[in-house]
């Protein structure tokens, strides 16, 4: 097997020839992360994308840049349907615009066309987190429009009885807890390192 040297005559060192190893296995697709709110997924996701020296993107930050609005303002001037339809069409292009690493929206993975689209053009990764983490995190934001108002603990479980079935439908799944991000990007990058990674469709 041949060796790759960085200038100099040294040989990278092992985590960047892993890292990269990743960025071909991926070829154009994009890592997209799926989970509750709360679970950590664009903490995360920003601290991903540069070990593997790809781009981030949050998808509910691109939804409010495409609407002119606040998430808080879609749900209130033209309701949840019309706020999922979007958040499918932006997700679309996003994965279009692959490879990076995409931070989804805690509902976007419920959505048949957007698990066909993660499932043709991306690698998902299920944050998974009990239900305490969740709420804790949760709680310290009031303006997820879902919990506006309503008891957190309540709502978040009706909200994992329905969604944990299908997260679990995902490529991969990683246990996010009380730990430093950093520490989750290296459990991410273990996994990923030994991924099988399909074949990228011919050109």
């Amino acid at each position: 097997m041949m060796m790759r040297f960085a200038a100099g005559g040294k040989s990278d060192p092992p985590e960047a020839s892993v890292e990269r190893r990743i960025r071909d296995g991926l070829g154009d697709r994009s890592i997209v992360l799926v989970g509750m709110p709360g679970c950590g997924k664009s903490a995360i996701g920003r601290r991903l994308a540069p070990r593997l020296n790809l781009p981030f993107v949050d998808a509910d930050d691109e939804i409010e840049r495409a609407a002119g609005k606040t998430i808080r303002e879609i749900f209130e001037d033209h309701g949840e349907p019309y706020f999922r339809a979007g958040e499918v069409r932006v997700i679309a292009r996003l994965l279009n615009a692959g490879p990076q690493v995409v931070a989804t929206g805690g509902g976007s993975f419920m959505s048949e066309d957007t698990r066909n689209n993660i499932r043709n053009s991306g690698i998902s990764i299920w944050v998974n987190a009990e239900l305490p983490v969740l709420v804790r995190r949760v709680s310290k934001r009031s303006t997820r429009p879902l919990f506006e108002g309503r008891d957190v603990t309540a709502v978040m479980k009706e909200l994992m009885e329905i969604r944990y079935p299908v997260f679990a439908t995902a490529d991969i799944i990683v246990e996010s807890r009380d730990v430093p991000h950093e520490v989750m990007v290296e459990e991410i990058i273990k996994v990923l390192s030994a991924y099988p990674f399909p074949a990228q469709p011919a050109v």
